[in-house]
């Protein structure tokens, strides 16, 4: 029988040629004969880019607001993610969204070729953030660093590498939010720019209210923005993963929530990384009509 320690820093494991976490490797049938349903509220992102904070967002929308509904568990239970398990550790995500009654709120990471086709055939709602690929690259790098389900990192300067190169999990950032940005054409995706929920989170969560198609009182609205700003978030037990029911989580190396920013990027490239990642980036974008900012 698996025990928790038999999943820890294992390589990733290739599902389609995607790089996924080799225990939400396992039965991956379980992923492609998900059955979705139509009321579904489904929240994509590459890692590290406000899922969590998008999560507790939306929650709190459903609920126009209500602290106690909004306060009844912690936020990985609201909102189950998709693909997580690790046998005889953590149970299927399927499982527990099985149960789960409508309308369910599906947290995943999976890039457009691996989500379960039942989601385009039921057109359930997407809410997918998009944040910029230099900040993303370090809270990847952290967050790495900090969880054990994922291999060892290296030193920053490696870890740079094999981002660049699409080998992390869940793949190419490239690829990921081209691919999500092109679906739109043919599913009700709201895209959003986690640089613009920095800048104005009112402005976006507003643009999500009428997406799930609410009507919430302005006051109802301004609380929402202040009860899901990273400050208060980073300080609650139900949002910032520091308890013992997150085990793979090593938060004394690196907080679950460690900035929130747009910039932090400065502090890690060096002018030479810098200039060989906007190279990179270039070529790889070339042709993309998507435009982020890498600071507000």
């Amino acid at each position: 029988m698996a025990e928790q320690q038999d999943y820890y820093r294992r390589e990733w494991q290739l599902i389609h040629g995607v790089p996924i976490i080799y225990a939400f490797s396992q039965d991956w049938e379980r992923i492609d004969n998900f059955q979705a349903r139509i009321d579904d509220i489904v929240i994509a992102t590459y890692p590290k880019a406000g899922t969590t904070w998008m999560s507790e967002i939306v929650d709190m929308i459903l609920h126009a607001g209500d602290d106690e509904q909004c306060q009844r568990d912690f936020i990985y239970n609201k909102v189950p993610m998709l693909e997580c398990w690790a046998p005889n550790v953590i149970p299927p995500g399927t499982e527990i969204l099985e149960e789960t009654p409508s309308p369910r709120v599906i947290k995943t990471h999976l890039p457009v070729s691996l989500l379960p086709k039942s989601f385009w055939e039921k057109k359930s709602k997407v809410v997918y953030v998009a944040r910029n690929a230099k900040d993303l690259a370090v809270s990847y790098y952290h967050f790495d660093r900090m969880n054990q389900l994922h291999p060892e990192p290296g030193t920053w300067a490696e870890y740079l590498e094999k981002y660049m190169a699409g080998k992390v999990g869940y793949g190419s950032w490239y690829d990921h939010v081209n691919s999500w940005w092109e679906k739109r054409k043919d599913h009700p995706i709201l895209y959003i720019f986690y640089e613009d929920m920095k800048e104005d989170p009112k402005r976006e969560i507003q643009k999500v209210v009428e997406f799930l198609g609410k009507d919430l009182e302005e006051n109802v609205l301004e609380k929402i923005v202040k009860k899901t700003s990273f400050e208060v978030m980073k300080d609650n037990p139900l949002t910032n993963y520091e308890t013992d029911s997150a085990p793979f989580f090593q938060t004394n190396i690196s907080p679950f929530m460690r900035k929130g920013i747009a910039g932090d990027w400065k502090n890690h490239f060096t002018v030479a990384q810098n200039e060989r990642f906007e190279e990179d980036y270039r070529r790889k974008m070339a042709g993309s009509p998507l435009c982020f900012r890498s600071e507000v």
